[in-house]
């Protein structure tokens, strides 16, 4: 296993003898333009490609230096896929490969190791969600049936018979569209056959158990997240069967899963020491997007370095709005990481603080009445809208007696309650005094900020708002209007941010050197509260599910945050 400095001079070495290369003695543009524009833009920014996409590259120019490079071959399937008809949000049309597909389709079909045998027998493409792997590459099953072997069996298998069949139905649409009246073609829901004369051909969609196959002669195998599966039967198989086959071909494309013993990392292993030059074999194509091992999960640049079709098959918005939605569960954050990322991890989020050790930090402050000498405090908010409580923290220091203290105030709307889920728990909540709720069906930010204006006037002297700046703006301008405009500062809600400020809100815990305003709402949040470490070991702490509410515990970390970066 190699160590992260190992990684990052090796990506700096590639880059160097990528440089040493002079792409236009190769005449790249006599096969596609895309394909010299898909290398030359990678030299001349490395740093939006991870390291095994400028290994894959680098590889490809040793390829052309040793094998038969044969460009027609790549033409013709260039001009066949794109006038194939694929499913698209307007119904079936033509798509142009993108630059870094003819890259892929080069590699795989362009090689020979002799006129007639083709070198790459194995292809991964391992990418994120949403990269259109799955439909593109149908396009292969389809020019095998129709130009492959005349006895051609192609075969697409997943780890379940619904995935399967989704690479399966776009092979059936795609022929549908060539052979409107089935004049050549007869098409069954797992199997498709071809009409034509002198070829018995087919495809085939398989999800089944390995030891039911047997009589089989592949010439094409299509394995779509192969990540989920648990075993390599279904694979060896398959591809045990191509021993007849002049030009066999195996496409695994997959992304990431939280299987990190599996088949497939371990077969996604010698595919990087393969690409490492540690181990020797040419029959393989590999086109890995991960990040590399200093690339933050929340920098967009890394969003776009991982998922190469950002804007093109996937929202420009997409991962900005996935990622805001990951901070927020644990179990969004492993998604997030797992399907876009494209990083092998498991749930990692730990028990941050129990609802009983918050508890036992928490005393009666009579409402902050009779504080004496208005103490300095920061203030942090986390807002709502309608459909969830909003939180106020207010951490007084106390440097008398070297100690923080945290009084949290929570808001709801009153009409609200009534098809609230935890309606009872709310209700009781305010009943009792811990709840404030506010007139009508949304929060009422005037309310928020008469409270904290209120609270500077009488009990405290705040130095610091902070809150998030991508759902506070209502309340910045009201803050703002009031007088406030100076101590209000936005906090970003990232990993990098949090990290700081939670290990000083930990030590304080952990020393007896924090306490709490007495309100069941502050130890419910806790509770509620896992703490997630991302792949640059930043913390923050984060929803265990879906539905828990963590506010009081958030704000109460960003009035840390505002301690440790405050400025007379």
């Amino acid at each position: 296993m190699l160590e992260k400095n190992d990684l990052i001079q090796l990506k700096a070495r590639t880059l160097e003898r990528l440089q040493e290369v002079n792409v236009e003695d190769y005449t790249l543009d006599q096969t596609d333009i895309r394909l010299k524009d898909y290398v030359k833009s990678a030299i001349s920014h490395p740093d939006d490609h991870n390291l095994y996409e400028l290994l894959s590259i680098l590889r490809f120019f040793r390829l052309l230096d040793a094998y038969i490079f044969k460009p027609t071959e790549v033409k013709k399937f260039i001009v066949f896929y794109e006038n194939l008809k694929f499913s698209g949000l307007k119904g079936r049309v033509k798509y142009r490969l993108t630059p870094i597909q003819v890259f892929q389709f080069a590699n795989i079909l362009g090689f020979y190791r002799t006129p007639e045998k083709r070198l790459c027998r194995d292809a991964l493409l391992f990418v994120p969600r949403k990269y259109s792997k799955t439909t593109s590459v149908a396009s292969l099953a389809i020019y095998d049936l129709l130009f492959g072997d005349a006895n051609a069996q192609a075969y697409v298998a997943a780890n379940s018979y619904d995935q399967a069949q989704i690479c399966f139905g776009e092979i059936k649409n795609i022929l549908k569209s060539l052979d409107k009246r089935f004049k050549n073609f007869k098409i069954n829901r797992e199997q498709v056959f071809s009409k034509r004369r002198g070829r018995t051909s087919f495809a085939r969609c398989l999800a089944s158990n390995p030891d039911k196959l047997d009589g089989l002669n592949a010439s094409t195998v299509i394995l779509d997240e192969f990540s989920q599966a648990d075993s390599a039967e279904l694979k060896n198989v398959l591809t045990s069967s191509m021993g007849a086959r002049v030009n066999p071909m195996t496409i695994v494309i997959t992304t990431a899963s939280d299987k990190l013993e599996s088949p497939f990392v371990n077969m996604l292993n010698s595919y990087k020491a393969v690409l490492r030059g540690e181990v020797e074999n040419d029959s393989i194509f590999a086109h890995i997007f991960e990040p590399d091992v200093n690339d933050a999960e929340d920098d967009p640049h890394t969003w776009a370095k991982v998922q190469p079709h950002l804007g093109i098959t996937v929202q420009a918005d997409y991962y900005e709005n996935e990622y805001r939605k990951a901070q927020m569960t644990a179990e969004d954050m492993l998604t997030f990481r797992t399907k876009l990322l494209n990083l092998f991890v498991q749930d990692e989020a730990k028990v941050w603080f129990t609802s009983g050790e918050i508890e036992a930090m928490c005393k009666d402050d009579n409402d902050l009445k009779t504080l004496k000498n208005r103490p300095d405090a920061m203030v942090a908010v986390d807002l709502s809208v309608c459909d969830d409580f909003s939180s106020v923290s207010y951490n007084i220091y106390l440097p008398e007696i070297k100690m923080f203290h945290i009084h949290n105030d929570y808001y709801f709307p009153r009409k609200m309650l009534i098809s609230h889920p935890n309606r009872e728990l709310y209700e009781r909540w305010a009943a009792d005094g811990y709840l404030r709720l506010c007139d009508g069906n949304v929060i009422d930010y005037r309310m928020i900020v008469n409270d904290i204006n209120a609270r500077n006037r009488e009990s405290v002297r705040i130095l610091n708002i902070g809150y998030d700046p991508y759902k506070s703006m209502e309340f910045v301008n009201m803050m703002g209007a009031s007088g406030a405009k100076k101590v209000l500062q936005p906090i970003k809600q990232t990993y990098g941010t949090f990290t700081s400020p939670v290990e000083s809100f930990e030590i304080a815990a952990r020393t007896g050197r924090v306490t709490f305003n007495y309100n069941p709402i502050n130890w419910y949040c806790f509770g509620n509260a896992v703490i997630d470490e991302d792949r640059l070991e930043n913390r923050k702490p984060i929803k265990k599910s879906q539905n828990a509410k963590i506010d009081g515990a958030v704000t109460s970390v960003m009035t840390f945050y505002l301690y440790n970066n405050f400025r007379k």
